[in-house]
């Protein structure tokens, strides 16, 4: 057995062979796979190897894309048949809504290049006689996947990796990880049998790996553990059935037709596909239980629970309804097993918090279908440094140091519940809330606020009605213009014409000073520093040159600076920037780095008559100056005191309104507010949520981390080059460089269906060809339409472009405008007073 390797892979189910092989195949060609069992001895031998494409994600849909072509071409590689029938997804919708749901799918499948089409139900009853179709709207139909034999796949792709030189060791288990800051030391120890029980021995080794990638399944909150970190990893039973053979079903295949797709009443919560002359059913119900919480025991292997039929009764009773031949077939067999689930339902995939050359690969729902491509696209950060597509929706660090057991297993439960509930855009779903909070939540709860979550934290989306049932929100939701549109649209308005107040307090908050700090961020970031008492936006980016963060930077001091970033990705920036700052500390200097995320809150005051409001309460001695363009310009910081409250104002509003952000000491949060809304209430002031802010920002093509902003584009293909400096040298700038511009960020008015708005994930076009996507949507009130944001090829990135959007499976035609439509002077943001 080797002891010093260049990769050191742990876990050995689908998804831990796919990334052997693929770092294999990438070029490194001194990997080794650790597996404490058997290859496919954890959820890997029980999954039932569906291999769905639908996913919201863009990333996902992507490794989903890759799996099932990887899949099809593994028996002409290895020459192991993979157990790979097409047979096809048939995605059933009994209502409209559901159907709604499949169309804005369609729409993201498309910017894939993911194959589909719709069918009627007459369609459907005319190809699958088998299947009830009365009651039905319609169906979406993915003619290119099926299903997969979970153990021939992995045993495919790991004959592929050792034919590329990987070592697989089994019954060997890791049972520590040291970092002797150059390599990875993991001690592993040979497990034997004894009793039926896997037990380790007393043989160990300690193997020296540059890099380790952890693929550990179930055991997933053992590896935390052992690294010191927190993963929401857990798994939830996961329940199906076999059945007997069905007379009708082995009559229609005699007769020589074809295998039945795999059919999804997903309002039903269930899936079925053929067996045998049989069928299978899979169910996500209610009420299933996470297991394993604080570890998996010694004594569970390639194990199953025991079977819960009441659970599942009414999913039974529904495959009955919607395959009445299968009525008389008794049950054949059964499985009710632990699936890893993470609380959105998407893995962790990427670089672990805090540790160098450390790899995740956990949380895998759906497995056996992102295997493949998570093997494909993690290679690519390992190897290159970073991926072709943006993964940092899957990243480990999405979740911070604030989760525990508690809420990542009531969490995860409720994903799983969620898998076939309608994946409404502006869903906020309800486990474990509210859990962080900021001290002004009560008032604002009080005055109407429906809250979303952002990292855990709660933030008003909107202010509906005073006496709101709890169940306002929840009914409020839509694919189209939801019950809350009417409420942003009234907020959106109020900032353009008079004043909103916004809570921004989940803001990402850093305080970088020291010796070295000046020299570190002029390295770390794209942009000239700020003056002291100025500010600055700009962005760190990967080493492969596209967008990692980005900042506004507030000069406090020579040495001193604030930096704030966006709050859902506050422990994501937080490492990236505690790497960087270790990596070159010996260089610059003493750097000192602490996060103030919680010690200040942030409202930010927007609108024309913002300078009125404040005017009510700042403390100076000449008032009347001390907010005017001389004493206080635009992209400048003051300390000023509004009544009794000490407060960081930086003139800048993300609404493009003239407004401050108004940062203050947390525990003066409900006396800034209390003083705020009273100041407010003579100037017609309106409290306004993220959603109406999300708005405005596109009407001054703002672009956004996490959506026009990522690992897949650069600052430049952003359209964002005033805020790269190429007079400096920074980290990944001949990167950048070199990439030069693939596609182009541009801001669309659309004319779209009077009743929806696009929601930044539908494809563009041009004539017949696709030529982009939106990343951003929604309703400008400035013009009085539907508005975007997204990429185009570059050739049609000007002004006046006529594109078309996909939107409920047709094409609206939408028009590429200047940046910044609304005010794009910035008058209105310069505005004096």
């Amino acid at each position: 057995m080797k002891t010093q390797v260049k990769a050191l892979v742990v876990g050995g189910g689908a998804v831990g062979t796919s990334i052997a092989y693929h770092l294999a195949r990438a070029g490194w060609d001194d990997v080794m796979l650790l597996e404490r069992d058997e290859l496919t001895s954890g959820s890997t031998w029980h999954a039932a190897g569906l291999l769905p494409y639908f996913n919201m994600s863009y990333a996902t849909t992507h490794i989903h894309d890759y799996s099932i072509k990887l899949y099809k071409t593994l028996e002409e590689e290895t020459g192991l048949n993979a157990g790979f029938a097409v047979v096809g997804n048939l995605r059933m919708a009994q209502t409209q809504e559901r159907m709604d749901e499949y169309m804005l799918y369609a729409s993201t499948a498309e910017t894939c290049g993911v194959p589909y089409e719709f069918m009627t139900p007459d369609e459907i009853k005319a190809k699958w006689p088998l299947i009830r179709t009365e009651d039905l709207k319609g169906a979406l139909y993915h003619q290119t996947d099926g299903y997969i034999n979970p153990a021939d796949v992995t045993m495919a792709m790991a004959k592929g990796a050792r034919q590329r030189g990987v070592m697989i060791e089994r019954k060997w288990q890791a049972d520590a990880f040291h970092w002797n800051g150059e390599a990875w030391e993991v001690t592993a120890t040979k497990m034997v049998e004894k009793g039926g029980n896997l037990v380790p021995s007393d043989e160990q080794v300690v193997i020296t790996a540059e890099h380790v990638v952890t693929a550990s399944g179930n055991h997933a909150q053992r590896t935390a553990q052992m690294l010191g970190i927190k993963m929401p990893a857990i798994p939830v039973e996961h329940q199906f059935i076999v059945m007997e053979q069905d007379p009708e079903l082995v009559k229609y295949r005699a007769e020589g037709n074809p295998e039945h797709p795999v059919i999804r009443d997903a309002d039903a919560q269930s899936y079925v596909r053929e067996e045998r002359g049989g069928w299978i059913l899979g169910v996500y119900e209610k009420n299933a239980p996470a297991r394993f919480e604080h570890g998996v025991p010694d004594s569970f292997r390639a194990d199953l629970f025991q079977l819960d039929l009441e659970r599942i009764e009414e999913q039974y009773m529904a495959m009955i309804h919607r395959v009445p031949s299968c009525e008389e077939s008794g049950l054949k067999d059964d499985f009710n097993g632990p699936i890893c689930y993470t609380p959105d339902g998407n893995p962790l995939v990427g670089p672990a918090p805090g540790l160098d050359n450390m790899w995740l690969a956990e949380g895998f729902s759906f497995g056996i279908t992102a295997a493949g491509g998570t093997g494909y696209y993690l290679a690519q950060m390992m190897v290159e440094g970073e991926a072709e597509i943006d993964m940092a929706s899957l990243d480990p660090k999405r979740y911070g140091d604030w989760m525990t057991t508690e809420y990542a297993a009531r969490k995860n439960e409720e994903c799983y519940e969620h898998v076939y509930i309608l994946h409404h855009p502006d869903e906020e779903r309800e486990a474990c809330r509210p859990l962080r909070t900021g001290p002004a939540y009560d008032r604002q709860k009080a005055a109407g606020a429906q809250f979303g979550c952002v990292n855990g934290f709660e933030r008003p989306n909107y202010y509906g009605p005073l006496d709101a049932p709890d169940s306002f929100d929840h009914d409020a939701k839509s694919f189209r213009r939801g019950g809350w549109w009417q409420y942003a649209h009234d907020e959106a308005q109020a900032i353009r014409e008079g004043v909103g107040l916004v809570d921004a307090t989940a803001f990402t908050k850093h305080r970088i000073s020291g010796p070295g700090a000046t020299a570190f961020l002029d390295w770390f970031t794209t942009n000239k520093l700020p003056k002291v008492g100025r500010i600055n936006l700009t962005y760190a980016l990967t080493a492969a040159g596209t967008t990692r963060t980005e900042y506004t930077i507030v000069r406090l001091a020579e040495d001193d600076y604030y930096l704030v970033s966006a709050g859902a990705w506050h422990a994501y920036d937080q490492d990236y920037l505690y790497k960087a700052i270790m990596e070159k500390e010996a260089e610059f200097g003493r750097i000192n780095e602490e996060d103030v995320t919680t010690k200040w809150g942030v409202f930010a005051i927007a609108g024309p008559k913002s300078r009125d409001v404040l005017n009510e309460l700042v403390k100076d001695a000449d008032p009347s100056t001390v907010l005017s363009n001389k004493r206080f310009p635009w992209l400048s910081y003051r300390d000023i005191e509004l009544g009794m409250c000490p407060v960081r104002a930086i003139r800048v509003a993300y609404t493009g309104e003239l407004g401050w952000e108004l940062h203050h000491p947390i525990e003066m949060q409900n006396y800034l507010w209390d003083q705020l809304v009273q100041a407010g209430e003579k100037h017609g002031m309106k409290l306004v949520g993220a959603r109406a802010q999300n708005w405005l920002r596109q009407e001054k093509s703002y672009r956004a981390f996490g959506t026009e902003l990522g690992r897949d584009a650069t600052p430049v293909e952003a359209d964002l080059p005033r805020f790269v400096d190429l007079s400096k040298e920074f980290h990944g700038k001949a990167a950048m460089e070199k990439i030069g511009v693939r596609s182009t960020c541009v801001t669309l008015l659309i004319d779209g269906p009077d009743d929806a708005d696009p929601w930044g994930r539908e494809a563009l076009y041009h004539g017949d060809t696709r030529v982009g996507r939106l990343t951003s949507g929604g309703y400008s009130v400035a013009f009085g339409k539907s508005i975007g944001m997204g990429y185009v090829q570059p050739d049609l990135a000007l002004p006046g472009t006529q594109l078309q959007v996909r939107m409920f499976g047709k094409l609206w035609q939408a028009e590429i405008v200047s940046d910044s439509p609304y005010d794009p002077k910035n008058e209105m943001i310069r505005k004096d007073g």
